[in-house]
């Protein structure tokens, strides 16, 4: 079968080749009425812009660099899906780049800067990486939680402030104080949910106890149960670490929520399915990777000044809390 061309699609719809061009390539001289008429005949058509001519005519490759430590977290393969959606629904194409060093890092953004990318996406862990690493002029990069750097769109949820929220939350169930199953030391995400759990304890007067420190995996979270077997609440800063530590309280005899009740982050799609259903603080990671692949495409298309966006948490109650 021949490939529909821009003359085809121009003949459909009745217009000039240039003005199937134009709507191609987004260009506001188009009024909405042709603009539709044309789209409507690529879609009759099944016309598919042939991406490296296109590339030859803008100088962009319609391609985003997303870069990451792991994707063995669920966050992080949440994330990568959301960024994904996001970027076929604006006609990106989509590289993946895996690092483990400010050395790889610097590589990796050779490595897309190389390929052509029009800007890249960093996930997470890979973020602290990426503060100490100078990406290469012109490529547009876009971090997914981090603390302020003008050399970068930062998109983030407010993981502080979910964390105020869960306390708060336990608080109000007449719980003394809130125990803390903290995530890496090394992780943005897990410090800003640390920060806001003390914030929420030294506002309502209540003793701070000292945080038990996981690494985000259920193992983790059963490893730490020990620790906290005899706490009456605990918030977990992630819902993986929950799970385990579900596990760790069931074989110490603890019912949840009645004698441990607890209240993980991120709201996985198992969570509800946990015994007992896990109360947690929702990550919005559609919302993450549509604002994270606006920014970027704001910064390659309309050459916009870094933003920084900030997606809520909210609340969501089940039966372990």
């Amino acid at each position: 079968m021949a490939r529909v061309s821009m003359a085809d699609v121009a003949a459909r719809a009745g217009v000039s080749a240039q003005t199937v061009s134009r709507v191609v390539n987004g260009s506001p001289r188009v009024d909405p009425a042709t603009r539709a008429r044309v789209e409507e005949a690529m879609e009759a058509l099944g016309y598919r812009m042939h991406r490296a001519a296109r590339a030859l005519r803008t100088g962009r490759t319609r391609t985003i660099g997303l870069v990451v430590s792991t994707l063995a977290s669920v966050g992080n393969s949440r994330m990568l899906q959301a960024v994904a959606e996001a970027a076929g629904a604006r006609d990106y194409a989509l590289t993946i780049v895996t690092v483990t060093g400010t050395r790889a890092v610097a590589e990796g953004f050779a490595h897309l800067h190389d390929q052509g990318v029009d800007g890249a996406i960093v996930l997470n862990e890979a973020t602290m990486l990426a503060r100490d690493t100078e990406p290469p002029a012109g490529l547009g990069i876009v971090v997914v939680d981090s603390a302020p750097d003008d050399r970068f769109a930062i998109v983030q949820t407010d993981h502080a402030g979910g964390a105020r929220d869960a306390v708060a939350y336990l608080l109000e169930q007449g719980h003394d104080t809130v125990h803390h199953l903290a995530g890496p030391a090394s992780s943005f995400a897990a410090a800003e949910r640390e920060r806001g759990w003390r914030e929420a304890l030294v506002g309502a007067g209540a003793f701070v106890p000292e945080p038990v420190r996981g690494d985000w995996t259920s193992h983790s979270g059963y490893a730490a149960g020990g620790a906290l077997a005899a706490a009456s609440a605990v918030f977990v800063a992630n819902d993986q670490m929950s799970l385990g530590l579900l596990r760790a309280l069931a074989e110490a005899g603890r019912r949840v929520p009645e004698d441990t009740a607890v209240v993980g982050f991120d709201d996985v799609v198992d969570a509800a399915d946990y015994r007992p259903p896990l109360t947690t603080m929702r990550q919005d990671f559609d919302a993450l990777g549509a604002e994270a692949v606006a920014a970027l495409v704001a910064m390659i298309e309309r050459a916009e000044p870094p933003a920084r966006v900030t997606v809520p948490a909210t609340l969501v109650v089940r039966a372990s809390a």
